[in-house]
């Protein structure tokens, strides 16, 4: 039986959630790498992550790395890049690569309060050059040191926490637009995944 106190977070967690936010996770082979990501992504209220492995296998994802994130967030795995981009822009999703190159736009020049999907890359290729091609932009994170890039995780929550604030500045947590049907069945189902029968 689910307490009082948890049954409120719950239903807390619940009407933060982003369904206009997400992840692509594109071939990151390190699965300390995407539990953090997947931690990250529960923290700033996302509520699906997209997987997209063609030349890695899908990742093992252990609730000790992820401190339980990946039991919270949704997964879809996908092994075609252009499904996973047509399905996300059937959604209205507008698509960003992390790729540091001469047309990248800072992230804090992106207005992260429209449907944003963020395409994550393996750790030495980067993101492939078929998901570069989909992305409506290259986004960068502005560093001022001699090292030129972050850890792919830790890039991730640097992302995830700008576009949390500018969604929070937008009044967007709680999320307003969630639907009372939506919000009853997902609280049912995260009662159901903390005391499983």
């Amino acid at each position: 039986m689910v307490t009082e106190k948890r049954l409120s977070t719950i239903q807390q967690v619940v009407r933060n959630r982003q369904l206009d936010l997400t992840l692509v996770i594109e071939n990151i082979h390190d699965e300390h790498n995407v539990g953090a990501i997947f931690r990250s992504a529960d923290a700033v209220g996302i509520d699906a992550v997209q997987l997209l492995y063609t030349r890695e296998n899908f990742p093992k994802l252990h609730p000790k790395v992820t401190a339980s994130g990946a039991k919270w967030v949704k997964q879809h795995k996908y092994s075609d890049a252009g499904k996973v981009a047509r399905d996300l822009r059937e959604r209205g999703f507008k698509i960003y690569s992390t790729q540091l190159s001469a047309d990248a736009v800072p992230i804090h020049d992106i207005d992260w309060t429209l449907p944003s999907a963020i395409i994550l890359g393996n750790e030495n290729r980067g993101v492939s050059t078929e998901m570069t091609k989909l992305a409506d932009k290259n986004i960068l994170i502005p560093m001022f040191g001699m090292v030129e890039s972050l850890n792919v995780s830790v890039a991730t929550a640097v992302i995830l926490f700008e576009a949390c604030r500018q969604r929070l500045l937008a009044g967007k947590y709680p999320n307003s637009v969630l639907e009372d049907d939506w919000l009853a069945q997902m609280t049912r189902n995260w009662i159901r995944i903390n005391h499983p029968r």
